[in-house]
């Protein structure tokens, strides 16, 4: 009996809320704690695929998780929230999107691997579903990260319990040393912008650097990813000898020198291009992307779903900072202008075109394509940053502004 895509997906769920549930009593056990009832309770859920019931045992844990904004912290869920949230992860985006398109998605990915490939997730759907497809179908599974948590304690913790005894993982210790470096580059720069208010801005918008009873404080996404960067680089000095693939989050620019495209994501260090990324790994990337895109506009369940449009437009936008970092303009200005055919409210295609065409003199068509992008879609302006000096959003000049 052929199964539909409803029930494989639905089938692996249940499977992989197995195996998290078994994780997390490893844990407790190990830890010497018992599982709280509200966890037991979001793993029953999940193996009965109940998703109302998923979506508000997760909600209550949220509020005191210290993971997100205004949640309080109760640390009898700190060993098991990183598995949690894992699986809440793979369940929503389950909810979210097309069965068919979410298989496919993540065969794309995993499917792109080469065996001892490890897998670095970025995006909530690059992360999750992966990792909901890597254990739940036969072959090799693969070690899988996601960028976004390395400088979550409790995630590198629960890193090391699934995969210590096979790969290298930053201590303790390391990850304290990360963080300093940074907190003592990021307060050189403040003293920098404090001492020099006319030159260019070395904090950078969206990082927050400020002085508190005389010591730094760094807080926001920049700041975080700068961390996380660090610590993913950590990783690949502990494992030398390791094949790494990377869905992108966030730009993390000090992985691209040797970096190659592969399928819809990229291979950092890769040892076949220690020159860097060559004409043949750039013509590769935009037949993928052409064709990638014409599947993803002639397939009416693609264009139904918001969440696998913008998905696969940000992946296609990461392959332009590949190749625009790796001096092949006129291939990632494709490849930006593919990400805005699939998803035309990408604010991330569109900045990083503008970007490219500003540096490359073309100025007038770098503000008519903000100008353009704002007017159709005028919600979507604050995302912008029109505040550096130094780069080029100055050039945005319109009527009446």
């Amino acid at each position: 009996m052929v199964r539909s895509a409803e029930e494989i997906v639905a089938s692996k769920l249940s499977q992989f809320g197995r195996s998290r549930r078994e994780i997390v009593e490893a844990i407790g056990r190990r830890e010497k704690k018992d599982v709280p009832p509200e966890i037991q309770d979001f793993f029953d859920a999940v193996e009965a695929g109940d998703w109302p019931r998923i979506d508000a045992a997760f909600g209550a844990m949220a509020k005191r998780s210290a993971q997100y904004e205004g949640s309080t912290h109760s640390p009898e869920l700190d060993p098991f929230w990183p598995a949690v949230l894992e699986t809440y992860g793979a369940t929503e985006q389950a909810h979210d999107w097309p069965a068919q398109k979410l298989l496919d998605y993540g065969e794309a990915i995993l499917g792109s691997l080469r065996p001892g490939m490890v897998y670095v997730g970025g995006t909530d759907p690059g992360r999750f579903i992966p990792t909901l497809l890597n254990e739940t179908t036969d072959g090799e599974q693969h070690i899988v990260l996601t960028q976004n948590a390395l400088a979550d304690s409790r995630y590198m913790e629960y890193v090391r319990f699934q995969y210590g005894d096979r790969f290298g993982i930053p201590t303790e210790e390391d990850s304290k040393r990360v963080f300093q470096e940074y907190t003592e580059d990021a307060q050189k720069r403040l003293e920098h912008d404090q001492q020099f208010p006319n030159d260019p801005k070395q904090i950078q918008p969206g990082e927050k650097v400020e002085m508190v009873d005389g010591k730094v404080q760094v807080s926001g996404q920049i700041a975080v990813m700068a961390i996380n960067e660090k610590l993913l680089q950590s990783i690949l000095q502990k494992n030398p000898d390791a094949s790494f693939a990377v869905e992108e989050s966030f730009p993390m620019k000090t992985t691209y020198a040797g970096a190659v495209p592969l399928g819809p994501i990229m291979e950092i260090r890769a040892q076949d291009a220690t020159a860097g990324l060559d004409e043949g790994h750039a013509a590769e990337s935009l037949d993928y992307w052409r064709n990638t895109t014409q599947e993803i506009l002639a397939d009416p369940e693609a264009l139904s779903s918001p969440d696998a449009l913008k998905t696969y437009s940000k992946m296609a936008v990461a392959e332009g900072n590949l190749l625009g970092n790796s001096s092949y303009p006129a291939q990632a200005e494709e490849a930006y202008r593919l990400a805005t055919e699939i998803f035309p409210r990408n604010t991330e295609a569109v900045s990083g075109l503008a970007q490219l065409l500003a540096k490359s003199g073309r100025m007038d068509e770098a503000r008519q394509l903000i100008n353009g992008f704002i007017q159709q879609n005028p919600d979507l302006e604050q995302q912008f940053d029109l505040s550096r000096k130094d780069r080029f959003w100055n050039v945005r000049i319109s009527a009446g502004k």
